[in-house]
């Protein structure tokens, strides 16, 4: 593991009877477990034998094993100081981040309906993928902006969108990847960053941020692949 690189907050998935082992992310927010004893995991179709077995076996009532761990994750208690927080999400990548987005929504209603608990910053969300039809949770995510509003943006951006951009999604969506410039106009030192997806985004990302000033301590990434 390199300087700055963390494990994500995700779960090691044990199947009986299937010896490998699935690596998979937690997608829901922790006030979900803490509520309704539930646990959304992320997991694609594929051939690998645990996700092939989630997506062609997999039953309700099927036992497995879990293993929580990983260090990528965003966990304020009461008595920290505000912070804002800046998410870059590339691909799949957007799994672990957007619990990070239910968390902080948890947080403001909580502080909203109770007058006690972490006054959270706003947080930002700059979301990649290939096409609008690869941009994963976004309705989740509309929903959360104009519930929100102000206290949690997001710009969607899409590299290879052959149709026109839907207009769900408008004014929030940018043909053309994150560039420094998207970021120069949001980012600041003071920013808490989270970044997952493929190694190129990452090393792009991390430099244009240490570009912006912002410390190496201050940001946190993942990579999947």
């Amino acid at each position: 593991m390199q300087e700055g690189e963390e494990e994500e907050a995700g779960v090691d998935f044990f199947i009986p009877g299937v010896p490998k082992v699935g690596g998979f992310s937690i997608c829901s927010s922790p006030g979900l477990l803490e509520r309704e004893g539930v646990l959304e995991l992320a997991v694609k179709y594929n051939l690998h034998p645990p996700a092939h077995w989630i997506h062609t076996e997999c039953s309700l009532g099927s036992e497995v094993a879990l293993r929580v761990g990983g260090e990528f994750f965003f966990d304020p208690q009461v008595s920290d100081s505000p912070v804002d927080l800046v998410l870059i999400a590339g691909g799949v990548g957007i799994n672990p981040l957007f619990s990070i987005l239910l968390h902080v929504a948890d947080l403001h209603k909580a502080l909203e309906t109770t007058g006690k608990g972490f006054h959270m910053g706003s947080v930002k969300l700059f979301y990649c993928a290939k096409n609008t039809s690869e941009l994963l949770f976004k309705k989740n995510i509309l929903d959360l902006i104009h519930s929100f509003p102000g206290k949690i943006t997001c710009n969607f951006h899409v590299t290879q969108q052959s149709s026109p951009v839907c207009t769900e999604l408008q004014p929030f969506i940018t043909e053309g990847r994150i560039s420094e410039s998207h970021l120069a106009s949001y980012v600041s030192r003071d920013h808490l960053c989270y970044i997952c997806g493929p190694p190129p985004m990452i090393q792009s990302m991390c430099k244009q941020l240490e570009d912006l000033h912002v410390p190496r301590e201050q940001i946190y990434f993942e990579k999947w692949w």
